[in-house]
């Protein structure tokens, strides 16, 4: 991405400047403004890195020499792998798909076909590839190229069936062109079809081989510009390739054919074999088979040729997975795949065509993998993949981003990783090892976590520039996967991805973590080195209901969730009732969960064992309400969830519910909010209410894009999900999507903690219309938003630091619940943890999204936390006295009631600063009028904390701590795809990230120390190496004429013998190659290597000779002066008359 100058930023800057002042309140004691040290030009967007598996791929090339892969998408981006750790992303401007690649092996170039009938040229030896030329095609569209090694002579086949010759140097056409009407003569009466192969014999270089779609091959002769011999077959062709001797070719056929021809015999293919068909015993035919999309034909020198092709299977082969066939002698292997096949290339020892060439892999480019299979081990065992392609193996419902994490936390997880791989590998090094690592210095351990659908979490290295899987944690496990046939209600709530991710909360120094799964259920975690079997899962249900109206409800108040501590909430040491309790109307109505919790004896390796599972129950014939918002604290032991219809805290330690309240209950007797029922038949929407999607343009196909809100309401919610139709309560998982998001669209945006949004398919749930909850809305259903652990003020006017949870809402507001711990030790085990409401600090527009603290001098206050220990060490009745991080208090100062902390809230439009304890609010910045945050993050830099936040508008902006001023403001990309916004994350030290695709992440940094680094940190994909020896012609070879036969291209295809091309059929564009793209093209790419290495040779050779010159001339010097002399002498004296 382009950096972007102060100009941009200041015009950015404009865009809001009505919103971007920020408006200051000086509170009563407000006469020591902290100074700031964080400045505008601390910060710079760009990209840095994306990883994960190229999504919709459609084109791959290998260079043999340098060992590089580069693949192509359908949306234009390339990425090029070269060993572990080093790869790069770059992307064609016109976004159009690219359909072929072709190296310039070992010259630091790539040229690039693209679907818009465009050539790109890219130079690969900077570290960000550019384009040098490209060049467009006006009246023909680009089928196929081909570019021989060694060649700076590009054939270009066309749909009309003629081949064009492009000059890779200056990027020019050729005025040489092979007509298909010329090509074919009177051989077909027919147009023969696009061009589907070009190449040129690998023996003679003078003679090229042009496939035509309908079966037409021609072997053209590039001296006499005529045909000389044609192949006709009367089936389709797909692809073709050489007998590395230039006397036999192969063609792949529509029919599951493979025909194999000689050079000079014209008539009939020498052979015809159906690799998949079944063989007639009456000597017929063999039945016809799907195509054979490509084939290639790779000789050995001991031993039999390869033949490798993919498709061709039998017609009655239904539901088989896609296969890559390879042929060697008289043994067929038939490799299943598990996705379909776009593309596959046989890696070989030598460059050189006219050699053996000795195959050692196939790399076999799937549409969501990439796999490399080793030729060289009986039985081709596949090669374990470096890369971190595996990202979407599940798709990806939430992530988190964790920068400057312990040390030691890596390595621990990489240990509990490593016993998790699978075997039966091969044993070779990854064939793919070219480039260079670069020589970054970031060191600061990074982390990021990514949960899926199938209830798996991925924890991922992400130090520097790199990307790799650590550990793999299956929640999946600790649940029941079949259901008995009794329990059919619940059966029917369930979706296919039942298990699905939600929301995470780590805490990465007690590795404590907790994550929410869609089926309104709670993990909680524990790390451990040792392996346990847990004979019975701890297991807490909890029953939170909404909020019916006395008056309307025919079940008056009487479920109604209400202020006890425990309500209907005990530890259960078995699983949850096997059967709805009988008091209920419905079958499928009772204390039942939506999940069954295994009663079987756990076995747990070591990593992340489950240590209490929390799981919502159906109240009354409704579903739960998922969990929205998520909060962990490791030093108070306490884990708290919300949903849009309250809280509950959970004591992980004494596996009890401290906590289960209705956000009506949290303000008490000060609710600010008028609650008055009214009929859903007025059109208004409250302030935070139902998103107002168009459900014509929505689909629901997509399982990765998805709001990154939960859309609560009542009954404009079911008919939104259920489509109108009352079908009883039933859990949608279902979620229809806006394309594109209304400028004026009100979200409920439910925040979790860390801010892992809600999961693709939105997953509240619907209720049944004959509830009576359809028939009340409420004016303000209010959810729970956001929750931030920390030792503060709870109450205005406190002298005193007590440990509180903040609770932000949906409809802007921010609570205090003053929390009670019991002593450490022994009595955290027996006294009960105290909640109790403090009161409400501050409102804000719009929905709360995150909190954080700041010390008295402007720092950072992170909440308190246990460090690490083995939670399963068999201490013989010892109670271990656990570490917590000591809480800063300063005792002079505390009784003066100096201003001490400051809150800082930021909700979907605004961000506050509020000194505590005395609750003023001494800074507002209204960030955003037109738009919506999507996500927002307070962070620390090198240089101080700072607000992080992604509007819906695209816009990334950061401010200033404490005093709200904007120091940056980005139009980085609309948002176009809701994928970005529910993944989107900043972390510290300037990094971020988001899901680009459903298989890729893209890493950006708003850092401007990051930026400047980066080019030091990112890899080199080209390095100098020797092209190997051209192979040896042989004594009798070069006697009677055999060999390989070279070509003067320059004499054919040079101006001076074909003349120029017509200026209208293509158009050279320059590319954008920067400085040291220009560097690398100035003495043309092709042989740059070669060249240097034989003119040094040369010029050796040439001092030598010059200095036998020199001495030459300098006697025959020597003797033309003594003659001049002489001559002068016998002259003298004559008179001019004499001569």
């Amino acid at each position: 991405m382009k950096k972007f100058n102060t100009i941009r930023k200041v015009l950015d800057g404009l865009k809001e400047a009505s919103s971007s002042a920020p408006t200051v309140q000086v509170g009563p004691q407000e006469n020591h403004l902290i100074p700031e040290s964080i400045q505008s030009e601390h910060f710079q967007l760009c990209k840095t890195v994306r990883h994960g598996f190229p999504y919709q791929p459609s084109a791959m090339a290998f260079d043999p020499v340098q060992k590089i892969l580069a693949i192509g998408t359908q949306t234009g981006a390339l990425r090029i792998f070269g060993r572990p750790g080093v790869e790069c992303y770059c992307q064609h401007e016109s976004g159009a798909a690219v359909i072929q690649l072709q190296f310039l092996i070992n010259e630091g170039a790539l040229v690039s076909a693209l679907a818009d009938d465009t050539v790109h040229l890219w130079n690969l030896r900077q570290k960000r590839p550019a384009v040098l030329h490209s060049l467009k095609f006006n009246r023909e569209r680009i089928t196929f190229c081909h570019l021989p090694f060694q060649s700076k002579w590009l054939y270009i086949g066309t749909e009309r069936g003629n081949v064009h010759i492009v000059n890779v140097e200056s990027f020019t056409l050729s005025g040489y062109v092979i007509m298909w009407n010329k090509a074919i003569e009177l051989s077909s009466k027919a147009h023969p079809g696009p061009v589907v192969h070009i190449s040129d014999n690998p023996m003679d270089e003078g003679k090229l081989i042009i496939g035509f779609e309908s079966g037409i091959v021609v072997l053209w002769d590039l001296k006499s510009k005529k045909g000389d011999y044609r192949y006709t077959y009367d089936e389709a062709i797909h692809s073709v390739a050489w007998h590395h001797e230039g006397k036999q070719f192969i063609c792949s056929h529509s029919d599951g054919t493979l025909t194999i021809w000689n050079m000079r015999g014209q008539g009939k293919p020498i052979q015809t074999i159906t690799p998949h068909g079944k063989q007639p015993k009456d000597g017929k035919k063999p039945e016809p088979c799907k195509p054979i999309l490509k084939v290639e034909y790779k000789t050995t020198r001991i031993g039999e040729p390869f033949i490798i092709l993919s498709g061709g299977l039998s017609f009655d082969t239904v539901g088989r997975l896609p296969c890559l066939t390879v042929m060697h002698g008289k043994s067929t292997a038939v490799l299943e795949m598990d996705y379909p096949i776009v593309d596959f290339l046989t890696l070989c020892e030598t460059p050189y065509p006219n050699d053996f060439q000795e195959p050692y892999a196939v790399v076999v480019l799937l549409e969501k993998d990439l796999v490399v299979i080793d030729l060289a081990q009986n039985g081709y065992p596949i090669f374990e993949n470096p890369y971190p392609l595996t990202i979407h193996e599940s798709p990806v419902t939430c992530c988190e981003y964790f920068a400057d994490c312990p040390v030691d936390l890596i390595p621990a997880l990489y240990s509990a990783g490593s016993r998790q791989k699978r075997q039966g590998y091969s044993k070779r090094e990854w064939p793919i090892s070219g480039g260079n690592w670069g020589q970054g210095t970031q060191s600061y351990p990074e982390i990021i976590i990514t949960g899926h659908a199938d209830g798996t979490v991925k924890f991922w290295d992400a130090s520097a520039i790199m990307l790799q899987v650590l550990y793999k944690l299956k929640t999946a496990k600790v649940f029941d996967r079949n259901r008995s046939k009794e329990e059919k209600g619940s059966t029917e709530v369930s979706d296919e991805d039942p298990f699905a991710i939600q929301i995470l909360a780590w805490c990465p120094e007690s590795r404590m973590l907790c994550v929410a799964g869609v089926s309104a259920n709670l993990l909680i975690y524990r790390f451990s080195k040792l392996e346990v079997t847990t004979e019975v899962v701890q297991l807490l249900e909890v029953r939170m209901q909404c909020e019916m109206n006395d008056s309307d409800s025919p079940d008056g108040g009487g479920e109604q969730t209400s202020g006890h501590p425990t309500p209907r909430a005990s530890p259960q040491t078995s699983g949850p009732p096997s059967h709805p309790s009988t008091s209920s109307n419905n079958s499928d109505s009772g204390n039942v969960p939506c999940l069954k919790v295994r009663n079987a004896p756990l076995k747990q390796s070591p990593g992340y064992q489950v240590d209490l599972v929390v799981q919502l129950v159906w109240v009354s014939g409704e579903p739960p309400q998922q969990i929205t918002s998520l909060a962990l604290n490791s030093s108070y032991g306490l884990v708290v969830f919300g949903n849009s219809n309250g809280l509950a805290v959970v004591d992980y330690i004494q596996k009890t519910v401290v906590l289960n309240l209705g956000t009506v209950e949290l303000y008490g007797c000060n609710d600010p909010y008028q609650r008055q029922p009214r009929s859903p038949r007025k059109t208004r929407q409250p302030s935070g209410g139902l998103c107002d999607i168009n459900e014509g343009s929505a689909t629901s196909e997509d399982r990765c894009k998805s709001p990154t809100s939960v859309l609560t309401s009542n009954s404009n919610l079911q008919q939104f999900y259920n489509g109108g139709g009352g079908r009883g309560a039933r859990m949608s998982r279902k979620l229809s999507l806006p394309t594109e998001l209304k400028p004026d669209l009100v979200l409920l945006s439910v925040y979790p903690p860390r801010g892992a949004n809600p999961l693709d398919r939105d997953n509240s749930f619907s209720r049944s219309r004959s509830s009576s909850v359809t028939s009340i809305d409420k004016e303000a259903k209010e959810a729970i938003s956001s929750f931030h652990f920390s030792e503060t003020y709870a109450r205005k006017g406190d002298s005193v630091l007590t440990p509180c949870l903040y609770v932000g809402t949906s409809l802007g507001t921010v609570l205090c619940l003053a929390i009670t711990m019991p002593p450490a030790g022994e009595q955290r085990q027996l006294q009960p943890v105290v909640i109790s409401p403090a009161g409400m600090l501050v409102r804000l527009k719009g929905s709360v999204m995150r909190m954080s603290f700041l010390d008295s001098t402007g720092s950072l206050a992170p909440p308190a936390y246990e460090s690490w220990y083995e939670p399963n060490v068999t201490t013989d009745g010892e109670e271990r006295v656990r570490k917590r991080r000591p809480v800063s208090v300063s005792p002079s100062t505390s009784q003066d009631l100096s201003e001490n902390q400051y809150s800082v809230v930021c909700s979907e439009k605004q961000a506050k600063v509020v000194s505590l304890p005395s609750q003023t609010c001494i800074y507002k910045h209204s960030i955003t009028e037109t738009s919506f945050i999507l996500r927002a993050d307070v962070v620390q830099m090198s240089q101080g904390a700072c607000v992080a936040c992604f509007c819906a508008n695209g816009h990334i902006m950061t401010l200033s701590l404490p005093g709200l001023r904007p120091l940056m403001d980005v139009n980085y990309l609309p948002l176009t795809d809701m994928r970005i916004a529910r993944t989107f994350c900043f972390t510290n030290l300037g990094q971020a990230m988001y899901m680009c695709s459903p298989t890729e992440i893209q890493r950006i940094t708003y850092s401007q120390e990051v930026c400047e680094n980066l080019q030091e940190m990112l890899g080199e994909l080209f390095t100098p190496v020797e092209t190997p020896e051209a192979p040896n012609r042989g004594f009798f070879k070069g006697l009677f004429g055999g060999g390989a036969q070279s070509l003067d291209r320059e004499e054919l295809f040079g101006e001076v013998a074909a003349g120029k091309a017509s200026r209208s059929l293509a158009q050279h564009i320059p590319g954008p190659g920067g400085i040291e793209g220009m560097k690398g093209a100035a003495s043309g790419v092709v042989g740059e290597l070669a060249r240097a290495r034989i003119a040094l040779d040369e010029r050796g050779q040439k001092l030598g000779e010059l200095e036998d010159r020199t001495a030459a001339m300098m006697s025959s010097a020597d003797n033309f002066s003594k003659h001049a002399h002489e001559m002068m002498l016998k002259c003298k004296d004559k008179k001019w008359y004499q001569f």
